[in-house]
């Protein structure tokens, strides 16, 4: 893995280079770190395509984001990762080139329910939607320029593990557990993408970020009981704010530094907090025939199955 370049201060979003002329489209956009992912790029003049399954929360965050920056070039389009079909239209609907796309949505830790495709729904919103995703607008990217795949995992997915024999909990099933193993499917993905793009020496980059231990409405929306009481009291005393969580994703969507393959999280102990670095995943994860496994099992699980060309000869 790259080495992290060396700095002199902390990268902030004041770093963000000059973002005119780029397309980002930001799952999970009408709040928490994807509002801030999506608004800090359109400050520096990207064209922003705000995702989000609830339209009417959709509609008033453009508005919030036109009020904080009224010369913001953005849109609004429905997509709800939890529903392939939904996915698809969204890709379908997509004829521009992309730069950058930010697998930035997901759910957290809620009591066991499925997806309209019958996965369960962490597994099936934070990993397969993605992945998804991300293979219908892979020609979409490949015309992008400098484009990048960034998508957001945690710190959990240290604790995490692909339960091949039981993948969607219908024989056990914990909100934390599952949680994990979605946050580790992203790893996964994550670095095998990039292992797949250098392998057919495609132009895009794919990247993993995550944002430590980051105050969002993520720790309300889905845990329940005493697991939300637990969440809230955490949330006051020890998270950092999005405003400095979302800084993960803004570099490894944004910095030129930044390269294929790496791993971006917070600098500070135990990577709950701080400006941006680069960090491991846990060795696990690293393994390519987990994720090569895995990848075969989402491309049949979604009916996504992604081209990547043979590397083309070298010229004598």
């Amino acid at each position: 893995m790259t080495t992290a370049p060396t700095r002199t201060r902390r990268w902030t979003a004041d770093d963000i280079p000059d973002q005119t002329g780029r397309t980002v489209v930001v799952t999970g956009a009408n709040s928490g770190l994807g509002y801030v992912t999506a608004r800090e790029l359109a400050r520096r003049g990207a064209h922003v395509i705000l995702t989000v399954r609830n339209t009417d929360k959709g509609t008033a965050a453009l508005g919030r984001l036109r009020g904080e920056l009224p010369e913001a070039s953005a849109e609004l389009r429905s997509l709800d990762l939890a529903d392939l079909d939904s996915v698809r239209a969204f890709a379908d609907g997509l004829d521009t080139p992309v730069d950058v796309l930010v697998n930035n949505a997901g759910i957290m830790m809620p009591p066991r329910s499925l997806t309209k495709q019958g996965f369960e729904s962490q597994f099936g919103t934070n990993h397969l939607g993605h992945f998804a995703l991300t293979g219908l607008l892979l020609d979409r990217l490949r015309a992008g320029r400098d484009p990048r795949v960034v998508t957001v995992s945690s710190t959990l997915h240290k604790n995490g593990a692909i339960h091949f024999d039981d993948l969607h909990g219908d024989r056990s099933y914990s909100p934390r557990g599952f949680y994990a193993q979605s946050k580790y499917a992203n790893v996964l993905f994550g670095l095998e993408l990039d292992r797949r793009l250098r392998a057919s020496a495609a132009p895009v980059s794919s990247l993993l970020a995550h944002p430590g231990y980051s105050a969002t409405n993520l720790q309300s929306s889905g845990p329940t009981g005493l697991l939300k009481s637990i969440l809230k009291v955490t949330n006051r005393l020890v998270a950092q704010d999005v405003e400095t969580g979302a800084l993960n994703q803004l570099y490894a969507a944004a910095c030129p530094d930044a390269r294929s393959g790496q791993f971006i999280g917070p600098d500070g102990r135990n990577e709950s907090k701080g400006h941006p670095t680069l960090v491991r995943p846990t060795e696990s994860a690293e393994n390519p025939e987990t994720a090569r496994r895995l990848w075969d099992l989402s491309e049949t699980l979604t009916g996504v199955t992604y081209d990547f060309p043979s590397r083309p000869p070298r010229q004598a």
